[in-house]
């Protein structure tokens, strides 16, 4: 599979990104510059966590004007999958690929730190591979972590299961004591009605190999490819 990573200036996990697709993984990885108007043609595409554009206005409020923006709209509009990570998810939010937003954790403060995760919907790509009432161990580190949205659009995505990870705790109960930022419902991650597209705070591409403290974040990239897989046709005999 070839995963497109976009660069934004100031990100700053993107090679992190691209270390786990190539090197943990085994897949192909592409960087693509935010001056880019192709993706070329990528499997999927990952919007890595940083600080584009130094969060200036608001965290995402910037890129989401550079010019690979209109190239990852157009891809996710045909149905290519997309995972925002950290910033990446505070960019799709912007760029209205994703609904909410990220505002200023409730604490003030920038929080580094692991937490745990809840898996509330199996069904899409990128979860699709998590086993069942299994509890992620991934860290998080932003300053802008806190998801809103207003309650019919809440409403609107349980409904239609868009919410995909809860905060909670080691032992999988969704309480507010295990947010570290205050998300309106412990929110950590969502997917657009299609599916196709996902963003979450925590960092799952720092979760990836044993020697950094968990591998839970590989079950995101492993359910992406599976799924890829299960989808790509395959080559036709000679």
């Amino acid at each position: 599979m070839n995963f497109a990573i976009l660069q934004f200036p100031a990100s700053n996990c993107d090679q992190d990104a691209v270390h786990v697709v190539r090197h943990v993984l085994g897949h192909s990885a592409q960087m693509i510059w935010h001056k880019e108007s192709s993706l070329g043609e990528p499997d999927a595409v990952i919007v890595p966590g940083g600080f584009s554009y130094g969060d200036y206005l608001r965290t995402g409020a910037i890129a989401q004007f550079s010019p690979v923006m209109q190239a990852l709209r157009g891809y996710a509009e045909a149905g290519g999958l997309v995972l925002g990570i950290c910033n990446g998810f505070q960019i799709l939010c912007e760029a209205g690929l994703l609904p909410g937003a990220l505002i200023r954790n409730r604490s003030l403060q920038f929080r580094c730190e692991q937490v745990f995760l809840k898996t509330i919907s199996r069904d899409s790509p990128f979860t699709c591979k998590v086993p069942a009432d299994k509890t992620l161990k991934i860290p998080v580190a932003h300053g802008d972590g806190c998801y809103y949205a207003d309650a019919p659009t809440i409403a609107r995505m349980e409904e239609k299961q868009q919410i995909l990870w809860r905060y909670s705790t080691e032992q999988g109960e969704v309480s507010g004591m295990a947010s570290p930022n205050g998300s309106v419902g412990n929110i950590a991650g969502v997917c657009n009605e299609s599916r196709n597209v996902a963003g979450l705070m925590p960092h799952p591409e720092r979760a990836s190999e044993a020697i950094l403290g968990s591998e839970d974040g590989r079950l995101l990239f492993e359910s992406m490819i599976d799924w890829l897989q299960r989808r790509k046709p395959a080559c036709a005999t000679p």
